[in-house]
């Protein structure tokens, strides 16, 4: 059983005694021989890569999964970068319903930012590792289809632009990459079957492959502890609630967390054992979610079938 080597363990301390967690959890719990072999799928928000430290520690995470026999598909976003390159350029940056509005001239420099600049510095923090990592874009070998997506926005319709929803994914090529004994990073850029190519939230795009790849679990790295209980009356975070429970909540969620919210809903009702939100802001978060289960954040679970409950009872 691997544990954590020990240029990982001091890197770890200093983030925060992390090491000491990841290595409890697989000394005490046979965790690397259940989990060999089953894929997870992890969503790192573009706000954790902007940080070169925090972009460090995600690459070491998804290298320790690979190392303990999992199967980690990295699915990234890129909002910041793309936010300041469309500034740099004079372009208009604006949000609807969560989503950001992409016109022509905003999609050319989502596909520039996010498979030219934010995969290849992702790509390369991982493979300082060794050569594990190779990145793709949803558009490669049609791994991803999309179709234009409506939005509403108090019961208005609004035009979002070329924003995508993603209706089939085709898995191969990603499956053939970790049968090869590496890690797909994949931007969330898909084309339509008109040929035109569409912006896909990160969070939507992630559980859709984690959904088409039977994953496991899913990671979601955001930039909140996770799921507030009643914001922005209060912070406390809900740590843990079913498919039925969050269905209730989605409606009255806004912002970012409306789709990632809705990617986890869609996750566990198509076949994904359970979805993690993470604050991607503290160091390892990934290692700690995926090893313990005593995680800080949110997590999503099915609904229990009725002979759970029954047991229970």
């Amino acid at each position: 059983m691997r544990t954590l080597d020990g240029q990982r363990a001091a890197g770890a301390v200093e983030a925060g005694n992390v090491a000491t967690v990841a290595e409890q959890s697989s000394r005490d719990v046979p965790w690397s021989e259940e989990a060999r072999g089953r894929t997870v799928v992890v969503k790192c928000g573009g706000s954790t890569l902007v940080d070169a430290a925090l972009r460090r520690s995600f690459a070491q995470d998804v290298v320790e999964l690979w190392q303990a026999g999992l199967h980690p598909v990295v699915v990234h976003g890129g909002g910041p970068q793309i936010s300041a390159m469309l500034g740099r350029l004079a372009l208009e940056v604006r949000f609807e319903a969560g989503l950001r509005v992409t016109t022509p001239e905003a999609m050319d420099v989502v596909r520039m930012v996010l498979t030219g600049q934010v995969q290849r510095e992702l790509v390369g923090a991982i493979n300082a590792h060794g050569p594990f990592a190779v990145g793709m874009s949803g558009e490669d070998a049609h791994t991803l289809t999309a179709v234009r997506r409506p939005a509403w926005v108090d019961g208005r319709p609004v035009d979002i632009g070329l924003v995508g929803d993603i209706v089939t994914v085709a898995p191969d090529t990603v499956r053939n990459l970790v049968a090869g004994g590496r890690i797909p990073v994949v931007s969330p850029v898909a084309r339509g079957t008109d040929g035109q190519v569409y912006n896909v939230n990160a969070d939507l795009a992630a559980s859709a492959i984690a959904v088409a790849l039977g994953a496991d679990r899913l990671v979601m790295l955001t930039d909140v502890p996770g799921l507030y209980a009643d914001w922005p009356r209060s912070t406390e975070v809900i740590p843990r609630l079913h498919a039925g429970e969050l269905a209730a909540l989605l409606p009255g969620l806004a912002g970012g967390m409306l789709p990632k919210m809705e990617g986890c809903l869609r996750a566990v009702r198509s076949g994904v054992g359970r979805v993690h939100v993470l604050d991607g802001r503290t160091p390892h978060a990934v290692l700690r979610g995926v090893l313990t289960e005593e995680n800080p954040g949110t997590t999503v679970l099915p609904d229990e079938a009725p002979e759970d409950e029954e047991s229970r009872a």
